[in-house]
């Protein structure tokens, strides 16, 4: 039994001025084939996949060419048709060279978006279809900030998608993408599938599911799975940041050759979550950035610390608003864990700044209007680390103090610091700082909050709705009416089964 791996997945934020390049494809470890490919990402979809395919001892598992996470992250926006042209055209290559297969696995997001290709993850189960052929099978896993409806399985067999964000559950749900690739393949699974769409568009920042009503709606799907054997509900809840007609929420279930059973569980969690539309977009305090540095200030003054302030809305890695605010205010012993500079980046880079240097100079912000001015930051060059970060990895971090305590780290992209050990790795000392101020909307809860390390932590916004606003009437959406999503518009639901 023949399996062929693939990876394409990007995260895309349209509204961003710097396009996701080729380039931002290629660095050390990317692209990756063959066992490389299967190594990555142990802890995630990948990881989940080769581990439960390798304990069949009559699969083979293939690692075809594939791209990784672009070096930039999240902080980039359209795809270039060039680099998925690039890309998908190699491994459309290596699969008509290493064939034939049984069977494909695709780790995809979900929220890609390219540029002249509608929907991304789409086209590539199409034209790996296309290569395998009918009689093979294909299983995918996705984010569930994915923008999907019925594209992908119109090609592919089966989805599975992470139900909780924080993204806890990446391996299982690449484990259960194996489990039943497998049994399909064997004639053992016979995978159907309903999918409904339901018009409600949200900002993600308010899709926590360690909070009610996303985490009613997380057990409600966890429910149907425990009910009914062979039963996978997939939540999808949208990435309004990319700018596609498949932007907003979904929902997918996949039977055992069960097509009423699959059509009466989708119209049930789409119904619930059609009810419970106005609590799921208001389930999250967020306050003011003036206000959120007082508010830190107190909660240390009151003994409640150390206190988290979490920049949801910086998309590019390069706002300045909080940073701003922590300097008007005088914080104190604060860390601002990471700010994007490319330009004060480069001036270190060039110069071979040194630790015990002084600092001098204006950083972040001019990339775009949400991003703010620059800020001139003047103090002491403590370190230079290489971060251990993710896709960061084999970049240097500078590590500038200033004021009474703080520590400002410049990094070359956006950086959501999920865990305080990645700051504490860099050689800071937690002791040291009351306040931890982050670019993170919900990933931070899972090192940050579910650890016990914060007893306080406040979501802190811009003065202006700006790109990660959650007034998303501020974006200038090309590709989708927003009207035709609840809150923007009045649509009507008809839970209809695409």
């Amino acid at each position: 039994m023949r399996i062929a791996v693939l990876q394409f997945t990007h995260e895309t934020v349209t509204f961003l001025p710097n396009d996701t390049t080729l380039d931002d494809f290629i660095y050390p470890g990317s692209p990756a084939g063959g066992e490389d490919l299967l190594r990555t990402d142990p802890k995630g979809y990948m990881g989940g996949f080769v581990q439960v395919g390798r304990e069949y001892a009559d699969v083979e598992l293939v690692g075809i060419t594939s791209p990784l996470w672009p070096r930039t992250g999240t902080g980039s926006g359209w795809i270039t048709e060039e680099a998925f042209e690039h890309f998908t055209a190699i491994m459309v290559k290596e699969l008509e060279e290493k064939g034939p297969f049984d069977g494909a696995f695709l780790a995809v997001h979900g929220a890609s978006a390219v540029r002249g290709v509608p929907r991304p993850e789409a086209e590539l189960a199409r034209r790996v279809r296309a290569v395998i052929g009918d009689a093979a099978f294909i299983s995918g896993t996705f984010d569930p900030h994915g923008n999907e409806d019925k594209a992908f399985l119109e090609s592919a067999d089966m989805a599975f998608s992470v139900k909780y964000f924080p993204h806890y559950d990446m391996h299982l749900q690449g484990q259960r993408a194996a489990r039943m690739l497998v049994r399909a393949i064997r004639g053992d699974f016979a995978p159907t599938n309903a999918v409904i769409r339901v018009p409600i568009i949200a900002p993600t920042v308010v899709m926590w599911t360690g909070a009610s009503p996303w985490s009613d709606l997380v057990q409600r799907a966890l429910t149907w799975e425990a009910r009914e054997p062979d039963v996978f509900v997939n939540v999808f809840f949208g990435f309004p940041w990319a700018d596609v007609p498949d932007a907003g929420m979904t929902i997918q279930v996949l039977t055992n050759g069960k097509p009423e059973l699959a059509e009466a569980i989708a119209k049930d969690m789409a119904e619930w979550t059609w009810r419970k539309r106005e609590a799921l977009l208001n389930t999250t305090r967020i306050v003011d950035m003036k206000d959120g540095v007082r508010q830190a200030a107190e909660a240390v003054a009151a003994g409640q610390s150390p206190v988290v302030l979490g920049d949801y809305s910086d998309r590019s890695g390069a706002a300045t608003w909080l940073l701003t605010e922590i300097l008007a205010q005088n914080a104190k012993r604060t860390l601002v864990a990471t700010l994007s500079s490319a330009s004060a980046y480069e001036a270190l880079e060039k110069a071979g700044a040194r630790a015990g240097d002084a600092f001098d100079m204006e950083v972040g912000g001019l990339v775009d209007e949400s991003a703010g001015p620059a800020v001139r930051v003047q103090g002491t060059l403590l370190k230079i680390s290489e971060s251990a970060h993710g896709r960061s990895k084999g970049h240097r971090w500078y590590l500038i103090g200033f004021g009474e305590g703080n520590v400002l780290i410049l990094s070359p992209y956006l950086v959501q610091v999920q865990d305080p050990n990645e700051l504490w790795a860099l050689g800071l000392a937690p002791e040291d700082f009351d306040i931890v101020a982050i670019k993170s909307r919900v990933h931070f809860r899972r090192g940050f909050d579910d650890s016990g390390y914060a007893p306080t932590i406040l979501l802190v916004e811009p003065p202006e709705p700006f790109m990660g606003t959650v007034r998303l009437d501020a974006l200038k959406y090309e590709h989708l009416t927003l009207t035709d999503y609840y809150p923007y518009g009045n649509p009507v639901f008809d839970c209809k089964v695409l």
